[in-house]
């Protein structure tokens, strides 16, 4: 939690930067139509992503087994898609990161090892 006061500054502060940098050099139309390209380019990966992730976690459950990989999948998908949906070229880049397989595979032990930590602190309940 401490880290997201910094996220909340320095985070936009980057993109505003980007994004003027972008405007100046590529053009205000060209620099809006990638953003948008982003957006939609991002809406459909997160709704391909998604759907595959959920049939993994129906075929999981149905043999009996515990859909924690997929669960993390699900997570770093929706997370993924909500990041492209803002403007901006470090959270498209993000974002694009957490929808694509191969690149979601360096967050999810991230993301394990916080939710770890969240439930020995009792920070995080599990409803049967």
């Amino acid at each position: 939690m401490r880290y997201i006061l910094p996220f909340l500054i320095i985070i936009p502060a980057l993109e505003i930067g980007i994004l003027l940098f972008s405007g100046k050099t590529l053009g205000i139309i060209p620099t809006i139509l990638l953003i948008i390209a982003t957006g939609v380019g991002g809406a459909f990966l997160a709704k391909k992503q998604g759907i595959e992730t959920i049939q993994k976690v129906q075929r999981e459950m149905s043999r009996g087994n515990i859909p924690g990989d997929s669960i993390l999948d699900g997570l770093c998908i929706l997370t993924g898609g909500l990041l492209l949906l803002t403007p901006g070229f470090v959270t498209d880049i993000t974002g694009f990161m957490l929808l694509i397989p191969g690149t979601r595979k360096m967050f999810k032990p991230l993301l394990q090892k916080q939710i770890s930590k969240m439930i020995e602190r009792n920070r995080f309940t599990i409803i049967r």
